[in-house]
């Protein structure tokens, strides 16, 4: 007796522990071997599946009856904790996909896709019919979400994104960091729109958690931006700011080092330093790509051209000859 209730007590132990997740993959592009569609994986030993992980022909993915492009399988693996998969079609590890760039684990050198199980909630996690080679599901794109922490006591619930992609869940999508700085997250949003989207990061999990921004860094809301309508790897930011943690070491100098005129502008703006000096200027979107890198020796003033940028905010940083740094807002109409 003494037996049987240990083991149901192990039973019960690994199923709290637990969620099931869903693997979905999308063939419609591919003729499918006769070996069938498998999946490959570190999930494979915890799963209960022979011969243990990235054995490439152990764990078969059924045809789904509503789209027969569709094969997918259901696992019941640990949670808390990332795993990385390919899929393959086929049996053998030369049949596995070529898994594009925007959705490889990205670090070491590793090219396999990869997802964090963050919760153990009843339903079953599903990830999505990803196209086969492909980054995202059929009539998605892939968007990846980068944020420096190095700055920050990461929460013990965790970093996050939310935002109107996934209608400011704040704990819905959990950011994983591989270097225990950058953390990051990859969503799946609908393709083809140039719907701008808006965002915050949250050190933690609750609406108390979101991190504050400065004025120049957000739209009207108080959030940040990105326009994403096709697969896209965002620039990584520091939290709480609009550019590389590698810029905030840099001492500012004072609010009237330089003054944007007109702002806002259409064709032309002026900008006007505080001295006579060597100044570098360069011109970033909301995303942080640059679209303009100047510099103007022994100068008072200067002017840029933006009659071919597309309207909206810009970002001007100003930078002196002993390296000093002062970014404002621009806005182009």
């Amino acid at each position: 007796m003494k037996r049987i209730l240990f083991f149901v007590l192990i039973f019960s132990s690994i199923t709290l522990s637990a969620r099931k997740v869903k693997f979905s993959v999308n063939m419609s592009a591919w003729v499918v071997d006769t070996g069938g569609v498998h999946i490959t994986g570190d999930f494979q030993d915890e799963a209960g599946y022979p011969n243990g992980d990235w054995d490439p022909g152990t764990t078969p993915m059924a045809q789904e009856a509503s789209d027969t492009n569709i094969y997918s399988v259901i696992v019941d693996i640990p949670a808390h904790r990332i795993y990385e998969f390919k899929f393959v079609n086929g049996i053998h590890g030369y049949q596995q996909e070529f898994v594009p760039v925007e959705s490889r684990v990205n670090y070491n050198f590793i090219d396999n896709r990869w997802i964090y199980i963050d919760s153990l909630a009843n339903d079953t996690f599903d990830l999505g019919a990803i196209r086969f080679s492909g980054n995202a599901p059929a009539g998605k794109s892939l968007l990846r979400f980068y944020v420096d922490m190095q700055n920050e006591t990461v929460n013990a619930n965790g970093a996050h994104v939310a935002g109107d992609f996934q209608a400011w869940n704040t704990n819905g999508s959990h950011l994983h960091s591989f270097d225990g700085m950058v953390y990051e997250y990859i969503a799946y949003i609908d393709s083809g729109l140039s719907t701008v989207h808006e965002f915050k990061f949250l050190n933690g999990n609750a609406s108390g958690d979101y991190e504050a921004l400065a004025s120049w860094c957000v739209n009207g809301n108080g959030n940040r931006t990105i326009a994403a309508p096709r697969d896209t790897m965002l620039p990584v930011v520091c939290y709480t700011f609009c550019a590389a943690c590698a810029t905030l070491g840099m001492d500012e100098v004072t609010a009237s080092s330089f003054q944007l005129v007109p702002n806002p502008a259409e064709d032309l703006v002026t900008i006007g330093f505080n001295v006579r000096g060597d100044w570098s200027v360069s011109v970033s979107d909301m995303a942080g790509r640059e679209v303009e890198n100047m510099t103007y020796p022994e100068s008072s003033s200067a002017q840029i051209e933006t009659s071919g940028f597309v309207p909206g905010v810009y970002f001007v940083r100003v930078m002196n000859a002993s390296g000093q740094v002062q970014i404002q807002k621009l806005v182009i109409r």
